[in-house]
Parts: structure tokens; sequence; C-alpha cells
């Protein structure tokens, strides 16, 4: 039968409902791994293609018993997978349940965003007067999982009372950083890596050299507030803002997690940590 003739049976319609269909299949792949980014899912779906890629080559080499492995593992694979990944799932189902797994819009993103930045904004105020020390780091596309299994799990939402009392001095998850993800309060006490740049001035400690490291391996906003000054600072992409006011610092909180334009031409990173006046 001509290649063409596989075709003549088909109407406009058919067409249109196959793109369709492609199209949804798609856009659901898509925010399945939107939902699984930055988690420990990742690994596990590498896995998985590493365990289907084996699978293939010892079908092709006629490797019989490893092939047999392979096909055992992702048979009784995906029942681990349930079991081991149960909360997440969950979580997913609960989100489709509730309708913001596929109906969130820009506009409901935004407003939470709006009210993760005021949130910030009165904690880091409220600490910079007291000069309490805090480490804050904002996930962005790049996950930071692995840093979030060095601290302690909270999972909660983001308040300025709670962000304030994890930061109290001589309480048990003052020490370390907060990482938020996903707009909500992932972990505190966490370790973030120390940036070794021999460009770093030498009155900055190791909150401000934990904030730049983070910053050169990710693409997280980091938010320091000194215990010695008060003095509030942010990082991003290995550069150090620092000695930010409190609006100032809500305005670029607003460019970057927002993108508000009017401002952006008047945000300016500073290199290394050169100081910011007013």
């Amino acid at each position: 039968m001509p290649f063409i003739d596989l075709f003549s049976d088909y109407s406009a319609l058919d067409y249109v409902s196959d793109i369709v269909d492609i199209l949804v299949v798609w856009f659901v792949i898509y925010k399945l791994i939107m939902l699984i980014k930055g988690t420990k899912a990742v690994q596990l779906l590498k896995g998985i293609f590493v365990i289907i890629i084996v699978r293939g080559l010892s079908s092709i080499f006629g490797l019989d018993t490893l092939g047999w492995m392979m096909e055992q593992a992702l048979t009784w694979g995906f029942l681990a997978i349930i079991i081991i990944f149960q909360p997440e799932l969950r979580r997913a189902l609960e989100q489709l349940g509730r309708g913001h797994l596929f109906s969130r819009t820009g506009m409901q993103e935004e407003e939470e965003q709006e009210q993760m930045i005021e949130s910030m904004t009165k904690a880091v105020s409220y600490m910079a007067k007291r000069r309490i020390g805090a480490l804050l780091s904002i996930e962005r596309e790049t996950g930071m999982s692995d840093y979030i299994e060095t601290g302690i799990a909270i999972d909660a939402k983001i308040t300025s009372q709670l962000l304030i009392n994890i930061f109290i001095p001589n309480t048990p998850l003052h020490d370390g950083a907060v990482i938020i993800q996903k707009r909500q309060i992932a972990a505190a006490a966490c370790y973030l890596p120390l940036s070794e740049s021999p460009f770093i001035s030498k009155e900055l400690g190791t909150r401000h050299r934990a904030a730049l490291g983070v910053s050169e391996v990710t693409d997280s906003i980091t938010i320091v507030v000194s215990e010695e000054t008060g003095a509030i600072s942010i990082t991003k992409n290995g550069e150090l803002h620092r000695d930010l006011s409190i609006d100032r610092f809500k305005e670029m909180m607003t460019v970057e997690l927002i993108g508000d334009k009017t401002s952006a031409s008047s945000s300016k990173w500073s290199w290394r940590g050169k100081k910011e006046n007013g």
C-alpha cells in the first residue's frame, strides 16, 4: 500500500483531533516535569531512563541475564516508586483535586509572590533593626533539594512571624540557612557551600560567603542580615549587593521575583560586595 494511502481516509477533523491530542499529552508531561523539578523524583527519573537504555542495549547484544534483570527492575520498580514517593504523589493528587495543577494563573502566582515578598520584608526589617543574623535562599530554576536535605524539614507557609522565630539566637534552627521552595519554607538550618573567591571583602563573614557560594552554583536569590551591623544584603549569580535600605530591598525582590519593569532599569547588582549608598 502506498504511503500516501495511509492518510487518504483522514478528514480535517481527524487531523485537528490528532494535533490537539499531541498538544494535551505534551502539556501534561510538561506539568508533571514542573511538579517534580528540584525533588528527588528527578534523580529517580534519570535512573529509569538508564535502566530502559540498558534494557534496550541488552536486547541488541543478546545479554539475556542482564536484560532479565532490567526487566524485573522495570516491572517491580513502579510499585517501589508508588511506595517511596507516596507523599509527592499525594500532594500532586491534592493539587489536582483543588484545581491547582492545571488551572494556576499568572495572576495567582503574582499574588503569592507579592505575599511572600511582603512577609520577607517585614521579617528582614524586624531582624535588621535588632541585629538578628539571618540567611534565606529562594530556589528558582536550579533545584536546591541537595541543600534542603542538609537541614530540618519544615514545609510551612511563609510568614514573617515564623521567619523571625527561626532566626532568634540560641534556638535550635537559627544557625544555618532557610531555603524557600515553591513559595514555601522547605527547611531551616541548612548548610550552603561557602564561596572560595579571593575577591570577597575581608569584612564579610560566613553568612555572606555562604550566600555568595550558593549563588555561584545555582540561580537562587539569597538574603543576608548581618548579626554585627544589621545590614541587609542580597546575592545573585555570584554578585553581592550590600547595605540595602528596606525599601530598596523590597524593590529589588519585586524586580527579581515578579519582574517589575518600571523598577528594573534602576536595579544594579554590585560587583563582589560594593556598598550602595542610602
